[in-house]
């Protein structure tokens, strides 16, 4: 790959998530323009990001690296394990600009605030031009959520999802009324698998020898991060991105809808589509995802149910979040309005429990880096909220787990939706479940040792006793949440003596937390 350009060259800075031909970074080339792509360890180990995320990310950039000099393009590429690399973003920028002399930076946004707020010192390090434009492949510009949150004091996925399908035109009548007559058909999309069903195999891709070399240092150096690497089966490039979602689309989208929701011990993927490691790396873009599942309901292919379903996952919930991130960061961060501070436990590194949903799920994620929504939210996500795990270690820990992982999206989905460490500016309530909830849309629970059906038996699911404590703990707070009513309701009306007991046996579960004994 080409270190060398002519003096007073722009420098083009390409991120490890902006692998995108449509980047904005990349309009109005000139000749003497040389792109910037690194590969740093302040990006591996900001937290310890999972083995196959930060291969996937190397390799990916590799291979756009070089699609961008097959098109004549001149590429500075600095590996890892270049001896004169400085092992951070903005090093290589600045040795860049002195060894290039260069006459100005260009940059799209960057996704995360803590690299905005880097570029945004740039200049005068640098003492050249910096220009940072905005990432026009999201749907939503940051301007544009900005000025539809306007004063509201809370803000809904569902209603910002409407206005995005009337700006987009997906899924709508030419009256201006969504397809089918409703905004959306989650209900549904709540069925539990039956056993019967058998979810297709996925498609896998033999590492070429770039990525082979990829996995090579990948092995040498984060081996002690927590995740396997191998076998390494990700797609590398947009084409096999690609085919990837036209292999979704064809095979599992039809039956996506209804089990959506649904979990099922052993079995990772069920009819997830697998794409937001490429979605968020650059190598597939939103509108694109959802006009081809568009075009599949539409040709007949794709029950309406499953198409819309899995539109609003990206059209209006990834666009969401990404608006929340950027119109609360950097205050959004640090809230814990539950005060939750319990030290992470062991077995969320290890998987080393009685509990099978969690041991399944966290096993799950050791081995593909990848767990769908409802296991974050409703396994390792609820268990964390219910027993009060410190925000900022949940929030690290799902950023080191999963390929997917980026701090607009994960910081959202596990501080506003997992722990309602925002008290409700995201999500209306906590998503907090007892164990009928696990056991009713997955089948974990059978030969597990502890029963769902139990609230204070030694074999009681710890989930059960654990909610009611949560409820208990919170319940001055719960009793003004029209949504939680109910909840409180029902905890008010237990005999102060089984009150009592439920919290002495959630404390027992506290305590073999903390030991490793759960």
């Amino acid at each position: 790959m080409t270190n060398s350009s002519p003096t007073g060259s722009r420098i083009r800075v390409i991120l490890g998530d902006q692998l995108s031909l449509s980047i904005p970074t990349l309009d109005h080339m000139g000749p003497h323009d040389c792109i910037l792509m690194a590969e740093v360890m302040a990006e591996a180990t900001y937290v310890p990001h999972h083995p196959k995320k930060i291969a996937f990310v190397l390799a990916a950039m590799r291979h756009f690296a070089r699609e961008l000099e097959q098109k004549g393009l001149l590429v500075r590429y600095i590996t890892l394990d270049d001896p004169d690399n400085t092992g951070s973003i903005r090093g290589e920028v600045v040795r860049a600009v002195t060894e290039l002399q260069a006459s100005g930076i260009i940059i799209t946004e960057p996704a995360e605030y803590r690299l905005l707020h880097d570029v945004m010192e740039w200049e005068a390090i640098c003492g050249i031009p910096v220009t940072c434009l905005p990432d026009t492949r999201f749907v939503a510009s940051r301007i544009e959520f900005a000025q539809w949150a306007g004063q509201k004091t809370s803000l809904r996925m569902a209603y910002f999802y409407r206005e995005m399908r009337k700006k987009t035109g997906l899924l709508m009548n030419p009256d201006g009324t969504p397809l089918g007559g409703k905004w959306d058909f989650d209900t549904d999309n709540r069925q539990p698998m039956p056993d019967h069903v058998m979810p297709p195999h996925r498609m896998v891709f033999t590492p070429d020898p770039i990525t082979q070399s990829v996995l090579s240092l990948v092995r040498q150096r984060f081996s002690h991060h927590f995740g396997s690497l191998d076998p390494f089966e990700l797609a590398v490039t947009r084409e096999q991105a690609w085919a990837v979602l036209t292999d979704f689309i064809t095979h599992c989208l039809p039956h996506f809808g209804p089990y959506q929701d649904a979990m099922r011990r052993g079995d990772p993927y069920l009819y997830h589509s697998l794409i937001s490691t490429y979605l968020n790396a650059g190598l597939l873009t939103p509108l694109e995802v959802c006009q081809l599942a568009e075009t599949a309901v539409l040709d007949g292919d794709v029950p309406l149910a499953s198409g819309e379903g899995f539109i609003r996952q990206i059209l209006g919930w990834r666009e969401y979040v990404r608006g929340v991130y950027w119109l609360w960061m950097p205050t959004y961060g640090q809230l814990n309005v539950l005060e939750a501070t319990e030290p992470l436990p062991s077995f969320y590194w290890t998987g080393d429990t009685h509990m099978a949903c969690m041991k399944d799920v966290i096993q799950q994620t050791r081995d593909y880096a990848y767990s769908h929504h409802i296991q974050r939210l409703m396994v390792t996500g609820n268990f964390a909220l219910l027993t009060g795990l410190d925000v900022g270690a949940v929030q690290d820990w799902y950023l080191a787990s999963y390929s997917d992982a980026y701090e607009w999206v994960e910081m959202p989905n596990t501080l506003g939706m997992a722990l309602f460490a925002d008290g409700g500016k995201m999500a209306s309530k906590p998503y907090a479940a007892s164990g009928k909830y696990i056991q009713k849309m997955g089948n974990f629970c059978k030969g597990c040792r502890y029963r769902p059906s139990e609230l204070l038996g030694a074999d009681a699911c710890p989930f059960n006793a654990l909610y009611w404590a949560f409820i208990s703990r919170h319940r001055d707070r719960f009793k003004a949440n029209q949504r939680m009513v109910y909840m409180v309701a029902t905890w008010d009306r237990f005999s102060v003596d089984k009150q009592q007991a439920i919290l002495c046996r959630a404390d027992e579960w506290m305590q073999a937390m903390r030991i490793g004994a759960l």
